[in-house]
């Protein structure tokens, strides 16, 4: 609460104007009342010991034409502080407790009016700083779009030599893939020319070996095998003998006609024997006449030779590949007897039957198998893959 006791009262320094009308408290014989506050930390005060007084109509009218504006307020609230100093530094007094000017008012609206920046017929605003705020604005929009545009265009020619380095690149690999390609045709083409070279070389040993084959077959036309004879130290001994006895016993009529029985030689093959095997080795009888051969051959194929009442066989002599390649037949062989098909094996493994009464020859069993599927009579009873299956 404010006290108004007689020590808490000053005299108003300030002298009246003509015309000026006395308030009580401006009457120099009255005392003026100074009121005293107490300070609250919470509510904000002020920081200037500069006296509360009415706004002035000079300075209402300065406000008005001159309005409030960033930079304007920014250096009022910089030229606040200096002008405080200002008068702290005069003594600034309060003349009236009301509508009373400050000391160096006059100093103050100077300072203001001179930092001030003219004010502008249209809308108030300052033409000079905007221009100035919109040429420093596109001084630093041209800076940063120049920096984008220079990184934009670093960028660009890293990114069009990388381009050109993968087009290089492609192109090489196109090269290399090109000679590649055309190596890959050259390799075909001899690869080509190999395969022909090869089936001609294949083709050439084929002939080749048929043809060897034959001469062997020719060189033994004068050999007969005899397959069966005892393996018996006397017999193996004394070959020659037993075979003019083998003579003797089953075809007589041929020494009886002066035939030229003698042998060159004979003897067991293979050269060793197996003792695992229990069947004897064939014994191979060369002849010095290839006339004899043939009937003793041909007496052979019409009836079973014997040696001293022991069953023995004896064919042609040929090679071991036109021999296996005769074993072959042997199951069609002997089921074409069975039938009644007469079958027999000409040189070098060719097999022949009677039936329906023709003649027919087989190369391969594959065309004989044929052969039989197409007849009713035959179709089911050549079936070699289950013959085989039974047997094993």
């Amino acid at each position: 609460m404010a006290s108004y006791s007689e020590g808490n009262f000053r005299k108003a320094t300030r002298p009246r104007e003509p015309g000026e009308s006395v308030a009580p408290w401006s009457d120099p014989s009255t005392p003026v009342p100074v009121r005293h506050t107490q300070f609250n930390p919470e509510k904000p005060h002020r920081t200037d010991n500069l006296p509360r007084t009415k706004t002035s109509e000079h300075q209402t009218e300065i406000r008005k034409a001159n309005p409030p504006h960033s930079e304007m307020a920014n250096s009022t609230k910089a030229q606040k502080p200096q002008n405080t100093k200002k008068n702290k530094k005069k003594g600034a007094t309060l003349d009236t407790f009301y509508g009373a000017k400050i000391q160096n008012t006059e100093e103050i609206e100077y300072d203001i009016q001179k930092n001030a920046p003219k004010s502008s017929k249209g809308n108030g605003n300052s033409p000079q700083t905007h221009e100035e705020f919109e040429s420093e604005m596109t001084k630093k929009m041209e800076a940063f779009w120049e920096e984008k545009l220079e990184i934009m265009q670093k960028k660009f020619t890293h990114l069009q030599n990388r381009c050109d380095e993968t087009e290089k690149e492609n192109q090489a690999l196109k090269a290399r893939i090109r000679q590649l390609e055309d190596n890959d045709h050259v390799k075909e083409q001899e690869l080509i020319k190999q395969s022909q070279n090869t089936k001609k070389l294949e083709e050439n040993i084929k002939y080749l070996t048929d043809k060897v084959i034959d001469l062997e077959n020719r060189g033994r036309r004068d050999n007969l095998r005899i397959i069966g004879l005892p393996e018996k130290p006397e017999i193996n001994t004394k070959l020659d003998m037993v075979i003019q006895d083998i003579i003797k016993e089953n075809c007589p009529e041929i020494l009886e006609q002066g035939g030229n029985t003698a042998t060159d030689r004979a003897h067991r093959t293979p050269s060793t024997l197996n003792t695992q095997k229990t069947t004897p080795r064939n014994v191979i009888a060369k002849f010095q006449s290839y006339q004899t051969k043939e009937k003793i051959l041909q007496e052979a194929r019409k009836r079973q030779f014997r040696y001293k009442g022991m069953p023995i066989r004896v064919t042609q002599d040929l090679a071991s590949s036109t021999m296996n390649d005769r074993k072959a037949w042997n199951m069609i062989f002997r089921k074409a007897r069975e039938l009644g098909l007469q079958p027999r094996i000409n040189y070098p493994a060719k097999l022949t039957i009677y039936f329906q009464g023709k003649v027919w020859a087989f190369n391969k069993i594959e065309d004989f198998q044929l052969f039989a599927k197409k007849r009713t009579e035959l179709c089911g009873k050549f079936d070699t893959e289950n013959q085989r299956a039974r047997n094993t």
